[in-house]
């Protein structure tokens, strides 16, 4: 079965994305051609990247990065709930997927961001890293609008991100099923 994470890549107290994460992960589960997890980086508890190796040497000397790893490696694909700070996607996603690099490999990323102007800015930020650990990156994205998504700081996403985020969902689990071949091909 191929196992998809939903990680939630804000760690904000109030954080919008703890919604926006929910939505998507109670959509995606009721699926039946993959697993779903919510991930949430606060149950990690990485601090700002502290491992004296590379990530390329998967020398980890810490138990919090060992348990990322170990919890990254379990998946054949990932859909990123990024927050757009700045113009950019957090620094608590940014180090965290910094802590890793073999683990995303030859998987398959996916993006719904939230924002001013739905995140596209944090998205193609993440595309750029992403690429540099050879992930392959989904084409739609759900994008959704402080403006328009949000009522009072309440979450009311527009009924069309639903069909967004099915397409996307149907094009991250062909590229993960896929590409769990081409891990398995090259482990034989």
């Amino acid at each position: 079965m191929i196992r998809i994470a939903i990680i939630m890549g804000s760690t904000r107290p109030g954080r919008n994305g703890e919604a926006v994460a929910h939505w998507t992960y109670d959509i995606a589960s009721k699926r039946s051609d993959a697993q779903f997890e919510l991930i949430d980086l606060l149950d990690y508890n990485l601090p700002l990247l502290d491992e004296p190796y590379p990530a390329q040497m998967q020398q980890y000397t810490k138990a919090h990065t060992k348990a990322w790893s170990e919890k990254i490696s379990s998946f054949d694909g990932f859909v990123f709930v990024t927050p757009e700070y700045n113009h950019s996607t957090s620094a608590a996603l940014k180090n965290a997927i910094d802590f890793l690099a073999a683990e995303w490999k030859n998987k398959v990323a996916a993006y719904v961001g939230y924002g001013a102007n739905g995140a596209i800015r944090a998205v193609e930020h993440l595309r750029q890293i992403m690429a540099q650990f050879q992930t392959a990156g989904i084409r739609d994205q759900v994008t959704l609008s402080l403006f328009t998504d949000f009522e009072d700081n309440v979450f009311r996403p527009a009924s069309r991100h639903e069909k967004t985020l099915g397409q996307m969902l149907d094009q991250l689990v062909n590229w993960a099923r896929t590409l769990k071949t081409l891990r398995n091909e090259k482990q034989e």
